[in-house]
């Protein structure tokens, strides 16, 4: 089939999906409640279903109160017996794949069950609906005359008494349909290799002779690619290599640090930038509007929502809230029914609604990652905008970041103290230093409150990371490549203190 022809034929079968998102945008509620009731009725005879009267659920309400609110540390009994071989305990259809998931923090491994209903209506789904949305917005797209740049966290599939477990990008590969593999760069065998150094230098060698028209991945993890690209083909920039690439969907990690590294990269006003909102146990929203940072909340792939307000996160005034009793600029914890068995399962991650019609949101951190040691309540977000508003002030570029507090000591004040890796440093590291406390402070009135007369905090410290100091720190845990993230934030000083035993520079700016 002729290339032009393909590209017409594929846009065409993927906007027509376009009708189903409008049902969901006209009727969310109703949308939200069927897929609720589907939910409970189909695992109905689970032991979690029987365990819980699933039988007898009609509403949210009763769905509320029959059943609880669940972390890992509770399931995870559960999916262990799961994974030796025990099958209906929280989804009646066979579950073999796990998506093995360490998240930023955690040393301890979670496997996310990961359904065959959860690939085909969610995972798969939301890859034809990132493309819908786009090409609806783009009409003169020929993302179809060339191929995909993908950049995943594959690694290879381990088999453990007849289930497997490994990256979910490995077991999304692995299950890929032909039309996905046919349109990607590089190949599953490049893709699926586990040592990133060699991987990088493969995905290269396939991929820089190829028509790409997209890339695909981690914010960070990409930017080393590019980088590389560019040193390997001497070239000025990115569309010297491929002319004809259009967009970059990206997702995992905030792209504010990253933007204007990416635009010199990429200097066409027309490109694109899309994000999407994926994590192991679930593909949850997409930027659905050209130059947007909001996302849409997709509510028809098998996931019934709910929120918890973080002011009362983790309190005995703790309370869900379905979707449609939800309100604009509160920061919500989210919560999660999914069709792969997870029951009210709190994903550790917090949002912000932007927009209630239709339900739009911004990711503004995670719970475990902000810092509150002294009432200050800093989330990512905050920490993402300054850093931006510091940058264009100062001409700064950072590549990495973390921060953590400095605890009271004797009658000395509390402080933030951070560690960042810049591409491009400040002239004069003080003044970046009072520009991202002036940052912090317009954004953030408890921080406002708590530097006020340095009543509770004193000035924020700031450490120049030697060069690859982050890079160094993953690599020591294994963690290199694909979906694995620095910590931004931490309310406590473990990972800073890590990082400093490896090396800060020494002489300051």
């Amino acid at each position: 089939m002729p290339i032009p022809l393909f590209n017409s034929i594929a846009s065409w079968l993927l906007k027509k999906r376009y009708h189903q998102i409008e049902l969901f945008l006209k009727y969310p509620s109703d949308v939200q409640e069927e897929v609720l009731q589907q939910l409970v009725s189909f695992a109905a005879s689970t032991d979690m279903g029987r365990q819980h009267g699933f039988e007898t659920i009609r509403t949210y309400r009763a769905f509320a109160d029959q059943v609880p609110i669940t972390d890992y540390e509770t399931i995870a009994p559960m999916i262990e017996r799961t994974r030796k071989g025990g099958q209906n305990l929280f989804w009646p259809t066979h579950i073999k794949w796990f998506a093995k998931s360490s998240g930023t923090t955690n040393a301890k491994s979670k496997f996310i069950p990961v359904s065959p209903e959860a690939l085909e209506d969610c995972h798969y789904k939301s890859g034809k609906d990132l493309l819908c949305l786009y090409l609806n917005n783009n009409e003169n797209s020929q993302l179809f005359t060339g191929k995909s740049l993908r950049l995943g966290g594959s690694k290879e599939l381990y088999e453990d008494n007849g289930t497997f477990f490994g990256d979910l990008s490995a077991i999304l590969i692995d299950n890929m349909p032909l039309w996905a593999e046919y349109s990607s760069t590089p190949s599953s065998r490049v893709s699926l290799m586990s040592e990133w150094e060699s991987k990088l230098e493969a995905i290269i060698e396939e991929s820089i002779k190829e028509n790409v028209t997209s890339l695909a991945g981690v914010p960070s993890w990409m930017l080393v690619l590019l980088n590389n690209v560019m040193e390997r083909s001497g070239k000025n920039h990115l569309f010297e290599i491929w002319e004809n690439l259009e967009v970059y969907f990206h997702g995992g990690v905030s792209f504010a640090p990253y933007r204007e590294q990416y635009k010199k990269l990429l200097p066409r006003k027309r490109f694109n930038y899309y994000e999407t909102y994926n994590a192991s146990e679930g593909f949850f929203a997409i930027q659905d509007r050209n130059n947007s940072e909001d996302l849409l909340l997709m509510l028809d792939y098998g996931i019934f929502y709910e929120f918890i307000p973080m002011d009362a996160y983790g309190s005995e005034a703790e309370k869900a809230f379905p979707i449609w009793e939800v309100k604009k600029g509160v920061n919500y914890a989210i919560v999660i029914t999914t069709n792969a068995g997870l029951w009210r399962y709190k994903i550790g991650d917090t949002v912000r609604f932007t927009s209630l019609n239709p339900y739009r949101i911004r990711i503004t951190g995670r719970t475990k990652h902000h810092i509150n040691a002294f009432g200050e309540e800093l989330i990512i977000e905050n920490a993402e905008e300054a850093l931006k508003q510091v940058c264009i002030k100062t001409g700064a570029e950072i590549k990495e970041y973390t921060a953590a507090p400095i605890f009271m000591k004797d009658a000395e004040k509390g402080a933030h103290e951070w560690i960042v890796e810049f591409r491009k440093p400040p002239q004069d590291l003080g003044y970046f230093t009072e520009v991202l406390d002036n940052a912090l402070k317009a954004l953030n009135s408890d921080y406002e409150a708590k530097r006020y007369n340095n009543s509770t905090l004193r000035m924020p410290q700031v450490h120049v990371a030697r060069e690859n100091l982050f890079y160094d720190w993953l690599k020591t845990k294994n963690k290199l490549g694909g979906q694995h993230k620095i910590p931004r934030l931490s309310n406590d000083r473990r990972y800073l203190e890590e990082l400093l035993a490896m090396g800060v520079m020494v002489k300051q700016l």
